[in-house]
């Protein structure tokens, strides 16, 4: 008999608020690539296309502002972290595209999306 994992509530919330940013981006026009990609250097939300731009985007859920909000928990070891698997990503394509790092901050019913919130020379 085998045991299925199941997901915590963060991880159930965390994926809840992965769907709703994808249905999102969606929704403004741009196309979900791949979604939690892994590495062991860090790991990606979700990856979509721009128009010609590949976007690396950050989808952050808070409750609470206690310790300053979805925005603030992206800090610079993050963005780090972020950076190193997208580096690890465009190394399987043929040609480096244009780039941008996205956060979807999802604080209240309409998520903030900031568009070129960090990129690959910060943090």
């Amino acid at each position: 008999m085998s045991l299925s994992a199941r997901p915590t509530p963060a991880q159930a919330s965390g994926g809840e608020a992965e769907d709703a940013a994808a249905e999102f981006l969606v929704a403004h026009g741009l196309h979900i690539v791949r979604r939690n990609y892994r590495t062991r250097l860090g790991e990606i939300d979700l990856i979509a296309r721009d128009g010609a731009t590949l976007v690396f985007v950050e989808v952050r859920l808070r409750g609470e502002s206690v310790y300053g909000g979805a925005l603030a928990s992206v800090t610079p070891r993050k963005q780090r972290r972020i950076v190193a698997a997208a580096r690890q990503f465009l190394m399987g394509l043929a040609r480096t595209p244009p780039c941008r790092f996205d956060v979807i901050a999802m604080e209240s019913a309409t998520p903030q999306w900031i568009r070129g919130a960090f990129d690959a020379t910060e943090g």
